[in-house]
């Protein structure tokens, strides 16, 4: 494939010549880091005209929460080092993880999907990675017993590292007011002016720490790890509350091993297939590693007939359009429809049905099975009235949708002395509430979408387990960069409750 340079982000008189010249068409508008009212996300509006999808095409229209760039050259020279990059993820993954998602949708398997809020450059390390996979494992684990489905793992790993923010600047410690911090991809967290200018060159260092991340997610999903290591994690994370339910498996494998079936030795329990996501928020870094390839290329070495091939964003198996940039007539939109990745999209408790089917349509006009996943954030008092008409509205469309709960975001709350925290019982009501939903209007749950750490003693969200975290210990150990993380053990706790659910939802059908 020939590499594409891609045009640089602002409009001076150079980047429209370059933009000409590369693209063949006039520079497109300006884009801005301002960001958008959660309203204008909202209104159904009408679709853009349809042209013909490029993987530029979305330069044709307006950009939210994209960095303004000091040096433009610079910008379309890092563009095009990463446009020449080996890929991240390969688009036969990506074809089984969308198998797996359809599966979810049918109510045949359940995706759990979890991970830091924003990935950071100074905190990544083999434990950070490690803990990220190994509570993963643990909360799948415990979830595959609890329910008797598949659980597919999909990270928010290897990639997480752009973050929406509502205001264009924040305050210093001592009142200065500076450009927001919206994640390592772009700029440093350090509280000042000079930190904040965007820089081109952290697109090439969060592309190696991700490649360095999956490898070390392969070597570990390749681990020979035994299943007693994991249920004894699980005990580790939970407590004595969780020790009952170890004894359960541990039981039930030994009725499997009595059985003749070799559990140690199997693959499904050695090698679990394991999936990375983030948002698709910067879009240049996502151009950039979207190929035109075969999901399954030749064995012989021969090049793939172009019928097989389509477009691939080879950041990731799974982007997600957050509630900030899923306008229909914006640029976000207009790229994600164009790539064959499996999508999800974030909606809040001001989403309409009419605009729900309109973006269904836009980014998946055939109704693939797997191919959209919608990531319902409405907030623990919200679900009973919001939910209820979308999901409606989609099955009277006969839309394919995998339905997830994300529980974490309309739940985010300061304490009184303005620490950002969230209550692990409001993250389980809305959870809760989100399956009784489904259960009463007879449609399928098909995920949760939790930020959280491995890292037991994080101390970031109110509540949870057998020793809840107290306001007063929210200064303990709150290292988050962004938003607010269960630890490991308030997000098994959480699993744990959403494999329960699982079950009861079994029981009821049989």
């Amino acid at each position: 494939m020939a590499a594409f340079l891609p045009a640089p982000l602002l409009s001076t008189a150079s980047s429209r010549a370059h933009q000409r010249s590369v693209c063949g068409r006039s520079a497109p508008p300006r884009m801005t880091a301002a960001a958008s009212p959660s309203s204008g996300a909202e209104a159904p509006s009408a679709l853009p005209d349809d042209g013909e999808w490029a993987i530029d095409s979305w330069r044709r229209f307006p950009a939210l929460q994209q960095p303004v760039y000091p040096d433009e050259t610079a910008l379309a020279e890092v563009e095009d080092r990463l446009s020449r990059n080996p890929p991240l993820v390969f688009p036969g993954e990506t074809e089984r993880l969308k198998t797996s998602l359809a599966a979810a949708g049918r109510g045949e398997a359940f995706v759990l999907q979890g991970g830091d809020c924003a990935e950071t450059f100074d905190d990544f390390s083999t434990t950070s990675v490690e803990a990220t996979f190994r509570l993963l494992i643990a909360q799948v684990i415990a979830m595959s017993y609890l329910s008797g489905l598949p659980i597919v793992k999909i990270g928010r790993i290897a990639g997480q590292f752009a973050k929406p923010r509502s205001a264009l600047t924040e305050k210093t410690a001592d009142g200065q007011e500076i450009p927001s911090y919206r994640g390592d991809i772009i700029h440093s967290s350090d509280p000042s002016a000079e930190a904040r200018v965007p820089d081109p060159e952290r697109l090439v260092r969060a592309y190696s720490q991700s490649a360095a991340a999956l490898n070390m997610l392969r070597a570990l999903a390749k681990s020979s790890s035994s299943m007693g290591d994991w249920t004894d994690l699980i005990s580790t994370l939970g407590g004595d509350a969780q020790r009952d339910l170890v004894e359960k498996i541990e039981d039930a494998l030994s009725f499997v091993s009595a059985c003749g079936v070799a559990v140690e030795g199997n693959a499904a329990f050695r090698e679990p297939e394991f999936y990375t996501s983030h948002e698709a928020l910067l879009l240049p870094f996502e151009q950039a590693l979207t190929r035109y390839v075969a999901a399954h290329p030749s064995r012989r070495g021969g090049d793939a007939t172009a019928s097989s091939k389509a477009w691939w964003n080879t950041s990731a198996h799974m982007v997600w359009v957050g509630e900030r940039t899923r306008q229909l007539d914006h640029a976000h939109v207009e790229f994600l429809r164009g790539i064959s990745n499996p999508i999800g999209v974030k909606v809040g408790p001001t989403t309409e049905p009419e605009y729900l089917l309109q973006i269904l349509e836009r980014l998946n006009p055939t109704n693939e099975e797997g191919r959209i996943m919608v990531i319902v954030r409405m907030g623990a008092e919200k679900v009973w009235r919001k939910l209820p008409p979308l999901l409606r509205a989609v099955t009277a469309a006969g839309k394919h949708v995998v339905w997830s709960c994300d529980p974490m975001h309309e739940n985010t709350i300061k304490t009184a002395s303005g620490v950002k925290t969230r209550p692990v019982d409001l993250i389980m009501n809305e959870m809760n509430a989100f399956f009784s939903v489904h259960a009463a209007e007879g449609t399928v749950p098909g995920g949760i979408h939790l930020e959280m750490t491995g890292l037991r003693d994080v101390t970031e969200c109110l509540g949870g387990g057998e020793s809840p975290v107290s306001e007063r210990a929210l200064a303990d150990n709150y290292q988050s960069a962004c938003d607010p993380r269960l630890n490991g053990s308030q997000a098994l706790e959480v699993a744990i409750a959403a494999g329960r659910r699982l079950r009861e939802r079994s029981r009821r059908e049989k």
